[in-house]
C-alpha cells in the first residue's frame, strides 16, 4: 500500500492539519495577544526528544508550520526514522514568535503520537528476529489519523495491511457467522467462490480460519492469504506444513494473542505475516518539548 513521501499534495493530511489547528486555536492565541507578543519578535526554538525513540513526524511538523505562517522555517537535525537518545535535539523552528507559539502543541502532538508508533513497531520487529516474517498493522487506528499512523508503522520497520475496507476482500469471523446463519450448508470453499464472483473488481482475497480443516478448503480454493486466528504456535506450524504441501503460493498470516513473550516463536513457525493491533492502539506517546533557544531580533 503506497504512502506519499512528500505530504505536500496529500489532501487528507492537509485536512487533518487544518482540523488540528482549528481545534487548538479557533479563536487565536489569547495568551500571546495579552502579552503583546507580536510578529515583530523573531525566535529560534529547538525540538527536544525527552526519551529514547524512533523519530517520526517531521514532514508533518513542516506542513503544520507552513499552514500557520509561511515565514516559519523548520530545520531537521536528524533523518526521519532514526533512533535518538533522551535529550537529543531533533530539529528547530525559526520565525515570528506568535507563529512558533501557535505551532508548538500541534507539532509536538503529531511528533509524540507518530514517534510512539514508530518506536513500538521497531521494538516488535526486533523481537520477531530474523525469520523473514513481515509485521503488519491493522485498522485499529485513531479515527481520522489512520494514514499518518500507518505511515509511522512503515517508518518503524513494519508493513501496512488494509488502509480501508475497499483495499481487499478479507472474510472474517462476523462475515462467516452471517453467512452460516443465512446459508447453513455453505463451507469455506463456497464462501470463497461467492466472494470471488461477487467482487466488482479484482482484489486479493483473504479468509480467516480457526483449524487445519478450514485451511485445507481455503488452500484448495486458492485463497491469496489465509488468516490463522488465535492459534497456538504448534497449530501454526501444522498449518504451515499443510500450506507448503498443498499450495505454497498462499500466504499465511498469524493474528490474535501475540505479544512480546511469544512473537519470536510465532515468527519462527513459518508464517509470512504477523498482524498486531498493538502497533497503533496500545502506544504510549513519546515526550517532546519545544524550547526557545534565542530571540533573534525585535523590530520597531
Amino acid at each position: 500500500m503506497p504512502f506519499p513521501v512528500d505530504f505536500r499534495n496529500n489532501l487528507l493530511v492537509r485536512d487533518l492539519i487544518r482540523l488540528a489547528l482549528k481545534e487548538d486555536m479557533a479563536q487565536g492565541d489569547i495568551t500571546a495577544q495579552s502579552l503583546k507578543i507580536d510578529s515583530r519578535i523573531k525566535v529560534r526554538a529547538k525540538i527536544v526528544c525527552r526519551q529514547a525513540a524512533v523519530v517520526c513526524g517531521m514532514p508533518i511538523a513542516e506542513r503544520v508550520c507552513a499552514a500557520i505562517d509561511h515565514r516559519l522555517k523548520v530545520s531537521r537535525r536528524v533523518k526521519e526514522g532514526v533512533r535518538v537518545e533522551a535529550g537529543q535535539v531533533i530539529g528547530a523552528i525559526d520565525g515570528p514568535a506568535p507563529a512558533v507559539l501557535k505551532a508548538e502543541r500541534t507539532v509536538l502532538n503529531f511528533l509524540g503520537r507518530l514517534s510512539g508508533i514508530a518506536s513500538q513497531t521497531a521494538i516488535i520487529v526486533s523481537q520477531a528476529g530474523k525469520a523473514g516474517v513481515k509485521i503488519l498493522d491493522t485498522r485499529k487506528t485513531t479515527p481520522g489519523l489512520r494514514v499518518l499512523e500507518k505511515y509511522a508503522v512503515k517508518i518503524g520497520g513494519g508493513y501496512n495491511h488494509r488502509l480501508g475496507l475497499s483495499d481487499m476482500v478479507l472474510i472474517k469471523d462476523n462475515h462467516l457467522e452471517i453467512l452460516h446463519k443465512r446459508l447453513p450448508e455453505i463451507g469455506i470453499s463456497g464462501i470463497i467462490e461467492l466472494a470471488r464472483h461477487g467482487c466488482p473488481t479484482r482484489r486479493k482475497l483473504e479468509i480467516e480460519v480457526e483449524n487445519p480443516a478450514d485451511l485445507e478448503q481455503a488452500l484448495e480454493s486458492k485463497a491469496d492469504v489465509v488468516l490463522l486466528d488465535n492459534m497456538s504456535v504448534s497449530m501454526m506450524r501444522r498449518c504451515v506444513r499443510l500450506r507448503d504441501r498443498l499450495r505454497p503460493a498462499t500466504k499465511l498470516e498469524a493474528s490474535g494473542n501475540i505479544n512480546a513473550g511469544n512473537i519470536a516463536a510465532v515468527a519462527r513457525s513459518g508464517v509470512d505475516f504477523i498482524s498486531m493491533g498493538m502497533l497503533t492502539h496500545s502506544v504510549k506517546n513519546i515526550d517532546f518539548s519545544l524550547e526557545i533557544e534565542e530571540v533573534i531580533k525585535e523590530g520597531k
